[in-house]
């Protein structure tokens, strides 16, 4: 067996996959050039060797970027060898602290030792940090910010987070951020209210033996990786280590590595240039390219396999209109590879992109899957707009947004709304408005004035509980403007729900998977053909049964209803984790809509890409997050410095940058760029993207 995927590699990548099996390489370039083929080819290689797939070791910076290696492995005869195991740090962190808890909980200062840890995702996290802070808040903590709660927990977590990854003691956050910090004084207290609460969560966990991603970290940097013991485990468990971008993975991995590479018997580590998308994660680009020093084959690929001469010419083009450089240009026109359209509103731009799509669609034959919309942020509003235009034309959607709450979702919200209704013993009374959003997503067919007439007559309140009343009982009348048809549909899961209040309440995940496959995925209702519904509700009995698993127990003892405990959570604005199906959408036949750093992150390319509002700032500004600050929190920030204006804008200036050379190196055949005049909000833009792309056709207009 020799190269399993396919015969056409360049010599290059033949040379690389089939080195000597002892060799420590360091593989650099841009996407396209088939870095992670040769990743995934040298794994099949070292395998077909007859090196164990058991010794061998895939680290990579998130789940989804491990799924090319994944998949390599459920070719037939590829893992009789053994598996190969592809984890992120976190991943091993967790599954070594787990195997060696005994040893280390004591050491760490955990207040029961003898006791299993609870390993905590960001959801259960922040349900503790939400109950901790909650009572601060109501003595003056954060009283000069207006954000929302689930941000503010969150920000004190990534605080945590990025002390673990970044490798200071949690105790330096606020001194860190008050340095850096030269806008109003005010902001110093708030600065120090999120070390306080920073190091109550601290506290907390270790009394209660919770671990959630900063102290897995830490355990096992800390404590793990420096004994003796774990450390020769590791290495000699994993002699063959194949790092994939190592660009998008932190400080504290690169430590690692540093130890551990010059102890491997072979390594591949592969370096994406000009990306580090995640740096709002921890990603460090800088102390990852020094892993290059400890291997003793260096290769830089620069031939693309992906965007077209024309693509290319493009990126060489806006980096240096971005960067105002006169560099000489290519000789290759670029503006077949663009098509864009100026348009006075931005309904206007969203019309003509559907128009364009269908276009592409039916004329050109170019598959939906190979069409991704992108935007610096997805608004709600927008995320509306855009799918309901290319729903109108009959073409599949599939959107991702990773902070997007799940109970934003309109699914949620007709699940958990039917839960209520199926549990009076909560004491959770829906409105009317509730009820009948919930029945326009749950009946197809039904819509806003139906599901209003409906809800008016049969949604009743009676001694304090909530009751849907039969269809039959409507008049005649009325039952014809509903239809029978809806009517019957109506009455089938009403009849559902009557029918499970009689049996003993089963818990909240059980219930929304029995309602999911038994009624509304069924032909006839709203799930049935909906991708993003039937994640949503999959993505949501996920987190209701990771929370029962971590609380449950705690909750029983204080005799707290888990359901009604995680509504009110979900209520309170929690954000869901990522969830590896949300992430293949590239798998499906249907159009990726998503920010732009979520398709970078998910690292696939596609013949056409839509830059939606290309005027607006945001392509080219950081997310204000006044709680944290990823740059500052960072190991190349000297600790003495301000953080000024100037750092912003060159920062800002870099990041966009990277962000359209990624973008770009992901694209084979055109660009489309929204224009509009005029913003979501009304105001008119002029961001350094859209300046970027004038100074490009009006130079190459002029000759």
């Amino acid at each position: 067996m020799a190269i399993l995927h396919s015969p056409q590699y360049s010599s290059d990548q033949t040379r690389i996959i089939k080195l000597p099996i002892g060799s420590k390489t360091f593989l650099e370039g841009p996407a396209g050039v088939g870095k992670t083929t040769i990743g995934v080819e040298r794994m099949l290689h070292l395998m077909d060797t007859g090196v164990s797939g058991n010794t061998i070791l895939v680290l990579v910076p998130q789940r989804t970027l491990g799924t090319p290696y994944i998949q390599a492995m459920n070719l037939p005869g590829v893992v009789a060898g053994g598996m190969v195991s592809v984890l992120t740090h976190s991943g091993l962190a967790q599954r070594m602290v787990d195997l060696f808890w005994p040893l280390v909980a004591g050491p760490a200062g955990f207040a029961r030792p003898e006791e299993q840890p609870v390993f905590l995702t960001l959801e259960t996290a922040q349900y503790y940090m939400a109950h901790l802070v909650r009572p601060l808040l109501g003595q003056g903590y954060f009283a000069s910010l207006t954000m929302d709660r689930n941000r503010l927990y969150s920000q004190i977590i990534d605080n945590l987070n990025k002390a673990a990854v970044v490798g200071f003691p949690c105790q330096e956050i606020g001194d860190r951020l008050k340095t850096a910090w030269s806008g109003e004084p005010g902001q110093s207290k708030v600065y120090e209210e999120a070390q306080a609460c920073a190091a109550l969560f601290r506290g907390y966990c270790l009394q209660n033996n919770l671990l959630d991603f900063s102290l897995q970290i830490e355990l096992f940097w800390q404590h793990l990786w420096k004994s003796e013991l774990c450390q020769q485990f590791l290495i000699r468990s994993f002699r063959h280590l194949i790092v994939d971008n190592i660009e998008e993975d932190v400080p504290i991995t690169h430590d690692l590595l540093a130890d551990w590479i010059p102890q491997a018997e072979s390594s591949l580590v592969i370096y994406d240039s000009q990306a580090g998308y995640r740096r709002f994660l921890g990603a460090d680009p800088v102390s990852a390219y020094h892993i290059k020093e400890l291997c003793d084959q260096n290769f830089s690929l620069t031939t693309s396999f992906v965007p077209s001469q024309e693509i290319q010419s493009l990126s060489v083009y806006l980096r240096g209109a971005l960067a105002r450089n006169p560099a000489p240009k290519p000789k290759i026109d670029p503006r077949p590879a663009i098509v864009h359209e100026t348009h006075t509103y931005y309904p206007q731009m969203l019309d003509w992109i559907a128009a364009q799509i269908s276009q592409l669609i039916d004329d050109e034959g170019i598959a939906p899957q190979n069409i991704a919309v992108l935007a610096p942020f997805l608004s709600d509003s927008l995320r509306f707009s855009i799918v309901n235009r290319l729903a109108n034309r009959g073409i599949p959607v599939k959107t991702h947004r990773p902070s997007r709450s799940l109970r934003e979702e309109p699914a949620t919200f007709c699940l958990v709304t039917f839960a209520v209704l199926a549990h009076p013993a909560w004491g959770i009374i829906p409105t009317k408005f509730d009820v009948a959003h919930s029945l326009m997503q749950a009946i197809a067919g039904m819509d806003l004035i139906r599901a209003k007439l409906l809800t008016d007559i049969v949604f009743r309140i009676r001694a304090g509980i909530p009751t849907l009343s039969p269809f039959e009982q409507i008049i005649p009348t009325t039952q014809e403007r509903i239809s029978y048809v809806l009517g019957e549909k109506y009455e089938r899961l009403r009849l559902w729900l009557a029918e499970y209040q009689q049996a003993s309440p089963g818990e909240l995940d059980h219930f929304i998977s029995r309602l999911f496959g038994e009624i509304l995925s069924q032909a006839g209702y709203g799930f049935h053909t909906d991708y993003d519904k039937g994640q949503v509700a999959a993505n949501l009995v996920d987190s209701i049964r990771k929370f029962r698993r971590v609380v449950g127990n705690t909750l029983l003892e204080t005799g707290v209803d888990m359901g009604k405990e995680y509504i009110q959570m979900l209520n309170d604005g929690v954000i869901a984790a990522q969830y590896m199906p949300a992430w293949k959408a590239q798998t499906e036949q249907a159009v990726f809509i998503a920010p732009a750093y979520t398709f970078l992150t998910n690292n696939y390319p596609v013949d056409v890409q839509f830059w939606l509002d290309i005027g607006n700032r945001s392509w080219s500004e950081r997310l204000y997050q006044p709680l944290t600050h990823p740059y500052v929190l960072s190991r190349n920030w000297p600790g003495d410095k301000t953080w000024t204006d100037s750092e912003e804008v060159e920062t800002g200036e870099q990041v966009l940058s990277s962000l359209v050379y990624g973008l770009l190196n992901r694209c084979r055949k055109r660009i489309y760029l929204g224009l509009s005049e005029y913003n979501e909000q009304g105001y008119e833009q002029r961001g350094p993207l859209l300046q970027a792309f004038h100074h490009i056709l009006q130079g190459l207009a002029e000759g």
